[in-house]
């Protein structure tokens, strides 16, 4: 069974765009370069998407 890599955000595969690979609580998920500043800068607009974004803070 192949695990689909796509973007945790905009659901864009990696046939599409190039992802990269992170890890949260035990689990790994994909995020895409466009996307990257979100998870670095506004990790709150993950909230719903990622489990306790609502706890990160930005940079």
């Amino acid at each position: 069974m192949s695990h689909r890599k796509t973007c945790i955000v905009c659901k864009k595969s990696s046939m599409e765009t190039p992802v990269t690979k992170f890890y949260h609580k035990d689990s790994k998920f994909y995020i895409c370069p466009q996307h990257i500043p979100v998870l670095i800068h506004n990790p709150q607009e993950l909230i719903g998407l990622l489990d306790g974004a609502d706890t990160l803070k930005g940079a």
